[in-house]
């Protein structure tokens, strides 16, 4: 599947933490039927085959209605589970690397929080980019801040897109416009919502204003 730069407007990024007797795949489609239109399956808990296994499910979904997903970290699970792509951090396995064992087909997201960082990524094959956390963030207790002159940097030094995370509601979104994202990535605002659809669209109409 090849990279749409609209597909990046809602992003999301899962979360079991915030299941609650429900099952994944169903947060999902809800999350997408409300507008959510890419989807990050992170599971910390497992790896490489296990996680190609469990990400089945939820990788139906996105397919049956067309949004691109991706594996976050983990390049070997991605390519035994054939999805879309893979998303990478700072101190997971390059982007190089993973571009030479995924292919060119493959969609390749890194995550960044300096200008150099956004440039090397551009440069060994990277798609798309997350930069955050651009506000205070519960989902993930180790990400540190990237303040707004540094994401309105990042987005002028590189030519591919930008999604900014970390924080991001409804409410915030519209601090971010004129940065030069081309859309956000979030967990909470959607999976710790009791109505994962209706959280989505509100987002989506937010996002409008990038």
């Amino acid at each position: 599947m090849r990279l749409d730069k609209k597909s990046l407007l809602v992003y999301l990024v899962t979360d079991s933490r915030w299941l609650e007797g429900r099952s994944l795949e169903s947060q999902v489609e809800q999350a997408i039927e409300g507008g959510v239109s890419f989807v990050q399956l992170r599971q910390k808990d497992k790896s490489g085959a296990e996680l190609a296994d469990f990400a089945k499910n939820t990788q139906e979904v996105c397919r049956r209605h067309g949004v691109p997903f991706v594996i976050n970290d983990d390049v070997d699970a991605a390519f035994l589970c054939g999805s879309d792509g893979v998303h990478v951090g700072q101190s997971d396995r390059c982007v190089a690397d993973a571009r030479a064992i995924l292919g060119d087909s493959k969609i390749i997201g890194a995550s960044v929080q300096t200008v150099e960082q956004a440039i090397e990524a551009q440069r060994d094959g990277a798609d798309y980019l997350g930069v955050g956390a651009v506000f205070a963030t519960g989902s993930k207790s180790d990400a540190d801040s990237v303040d707004r002159e540094t994401l309105t940097e990042i987005c002028r030094s590189v030519t591919i897109p930008v999604i900014a995370i970390g924080g991001i509601t409804a409410e915030n979104i519209s601090e971010l416009k004129g940065s030069g994202i081309c859309g956000v990535a979030v967990i909470s605002a959607i999976l710790a919502q009791k109505d994962p659809r209706e959280a989505s669209m509100r987002l989506c109409r937010a996002a409008v204003c990038l």
